[in-house]
């Protein structure tokens, strides 16, 4: 399936387009077949018109000086149940007669609706047509209502033309097979097409209220995501903020994940505390062991060597222990980080601050270029160790009294930190392995290859927490040598703002 048709977005933008295409091009061929029907019904009806006036041609001929008075009798031989006809008529040689008048209808109708069905010809033009002529046959497809009854089609106008006047014989219809096609009104009108849209249209609501319904509740899904993720001890369940039945299992699912991250989260904590007491235990039982030997070794032998390297490798297993605790810690703080809003510029600005306490024989001097306002979304701890981690890097490869540029800038859509220190820098054959775990290029520095900075720094798995946790926030991180010596360790994360 192609990529396009793959979202649920894709698919409701679709389906809205079918549903909107195909009743235009169903309504232009229904529509047709209409026209085609509608004409056959008009036709008819109005053929029948004028045989009706044919009919009474002889009768209207005949009255020379009056109308006649067995007139509406005439008229009521050639009606029948859905047959009408009004006989209207304009007076000869009469100064001021330029209109119509009623004369008669069968069946019987109250001149006053008639006046109203005479108004409207008027208002067509057909009468005035008529009474220029006098001649042909006026075809007509009008619709008018008698009364408070029913509509009524007027289907034709015959006029005849006699020495007494003009008479305009009306034939109308009101069978229920005229009446319900689109005879003299739109064909979307019609009862059948109206009632065509809205089972279309219900069924259009149903199926779009479907989609929109399952969207909808992936949506809140997608909500409460964020929500675990920036407070998961307060989140809602996904069981609780489902509506449809149909995803509760998989609702159900996404919260034993959930609880599972974080009985596993718990777990490597746990683990690793227990760990690290269990190691550590027996190493401070060593050291303990070994202070009474000390004094009981003579000085410049071979026992104090031999001690002296017992007690290195116990601090050096001790920086062991503590580093894969560490690294325990930052595996179970990337299970469920609790993402808020920080700002990057005031953090910085705060842990620099901390490092004020060191020698001030080996402090570097920080040059700081901070933007104000700097904000990303991301978990306040793993950003600390993003930040520690690269400035005990940068300290432990700076000469004394060296220089340490830290900047924070915005850069679009995006927060940059970067970290330049004044050391030797790095192989460039070797740029893209410092951030691998246990990996780690160091030459002589500083000369102070002691304690536990150090010797923690030196099992190379600082920068690769940095990457661990700049990915972890949806970012990304690279070094490069500087032109004038030392190493640029850039920092890209999504700014929140």
């Amino acid at each position: 399936m192609p990529w396009f048709l793959r979202s649920l977005a894709i698919r409701l933008v679709v389906l809205v387009v079918v549903f909107l295409t195909v009743p235009i091009l169903i309504y232009d061929q229904f529509r047709a077949a209409d026209r085609e029907k509608s004409a056959l019904l008009l036709r008819d009806a109005q053929l029948q018109g004028e045989l009706i006036a044919r009919s009474l041609t002889q009768v209207l001929q005949e009255a020379n000086t009056a109308v006649p008075a067995a007139i509406v009798e005439d008229l009521s031989q050639f009606i029948d149940s859905d047959a009408r006809v009004r006989l209207l008529l304009r007076r000869a040689n009469v100064p001021g007669a330029h209109g119509f008048y009623f004369v008669a209808s069968a069946p019987p109708i109250p001149s006053a609706h008639l006046d109203r069905e005479r108004e409207e010809l008027l208002s067509q033009g057909i009468l005035g047509r008529l009474a220029q002529t006098c001649s042909g046959n006026l075809p007509l497809a009008m619709r008018v209502s008698v009364g408070d009854g029913p509509q009524e089609v007027l289907t034709s106008i015959t006029p005849v033309n006699t020495e007494f006047g003009c008479w305009a014989i009306v034939t109308s219809h009101d069978s229920e097979v005229i009446i319900g096609s689109s005879i003299g009104r739109p064909y979307w009108s019609t009862p059948e097409v109206r009632v065509a849209a809205l089972i279309y249209a219900a069924m259009a609501l149903l199926v779009l209220a479907l989609f929109l319904g399952v969207w909808r509740n992936l949506h809140r899904f997608g909500e409460l995501a964020r929500q675990i993720g920036n407070d998961p001890v307060n989140a809602m369940s996904f069981a609780a903020q489902n509506t449809q039945p149909e995803l509760q299992s998989v609702a159900q699912d996404f919260d034993r994940l959930v609880e599972s991250l974080h009985s596993s989260a718990d777990r490597i904590r746990r683990a690793a505390e227990d760990n690290a007491h269990a190691f550590k235990t027996p190493i401070g039982v060593i050291r303990q062991s070994v202070e009474p030997l000390k004094r009981l070794v003579p000085a410049n032998s071979r026992g104090v060597r031999a001690i002296d390297m017992i007690e290195q490798s116990l601090h050096r297993l001790d920086s062991l222990v503590s580093v894969a605790q560490h690294i325990e810690d930052a595996t179970a703080d990337l299970l469920e980080p609790p993402w808020r809003i920080v700002d990057l510029s005031d953090l910085v600005r705060r842990m620099l601050g901390g490092y004020s306490g060191l020698d001030i024989r080996l402090r570097p001097q920080f040059v700081l270029q901070v933007d104000n306002r700097v904000a990303v979304r991301a978990n306040e701890d793993l950003l600390e160790t993003i930040i520690e981690n690269l400035v005990d890097n940068a300290v432990s490869f700076s000469p004394p009294e060296g220089r340490i540029d830290v900047g924070v800038h915005r850069r679009g859509k995006l927060a940059e930190l970067t970290i330049e220190d004044s050391g030797p820098g790095v192989d460039p054959s070797s740029l893209d392995r410092i951030f691998e775990r246990y990996v780690s290029e160091r030459p002589e520095a500083n000369g102070d290859d002691e304690g536990p900075r150090d010797s923690g720094a030196h099992f190379g798995i600082g920068l690769w927490i940095v990457r661990q946790n700049v990915e972890a926030v949806g970012g990304e991180v690279f070094a490069e040598n500087r032109s004038s010596g030392g190493l640029r360790v850039k920092v890209s994360l999504p700014s929140a703002a």
